[in-house]
Parts: C-alpha cells; structure tokens; sequence
C-alpha cells in the first residue's frame, strides 16, 4: 500500500493544535490553581500531566512548524523559503 504522505502531516498537526487548545480551554476555565496539587479542582495531577503532554506532541515526530511547512509544499505547492 501507499504510505499517506502529506495527510499524515495534516492530520498530525490538527491533532496536536486541537489537543493543546482543548488543554489551555481548561487552563483557563479552571484557573491556575487547576496544575496544581491541591485545591477544589485538584483530581491527582491528570489536568498537570495532560497540559504538559500537549506541550510534547508539538514537538515530537516534527514540531507543528516542520508539518506545515510539510504541507505547505506538498499540498499547496508553495515554493522553499
């Protein structure tokens, strides 16, 4: 089979935009108080641990910077910088 090529990047990047929107929405719903380690809101760190790993899936497998410039050139046919 054929591989996906600039979809992967596509699907990639929307992924990994959503998952760190979804995680600052409830950054600022919840407040700060909301990464810490006690508080009304505290539920044993999963808010802390998912915000923080929204942070590592814009950097591992390319940065978000890297896929659209993947899909810049692939799919819109921009020419290099």
């Amino acid at each position: 089979g054929q591989g996906l090529g600039a979809a992967s990047s596509i699907f990639k990047y929307y992924g990994t935009e959503l998952n760190k929107r979804r995680n600052e929405l409830n950054l600022a719903a919840l407040g700060e108080q909301a990464l810490g380690w006690d508080g009304e809101v505290y539920n044993g760190g999963a808010l802390s641990r998912d915000w923080l790993r929204s942070k590592g899936n814009s950097i591992e497998g390319g940065t978000s910077e890297v896929q659209l410039n993947i899909i810049a050139k692939r799919v819109l046919g921009l020419p290099d910088e």
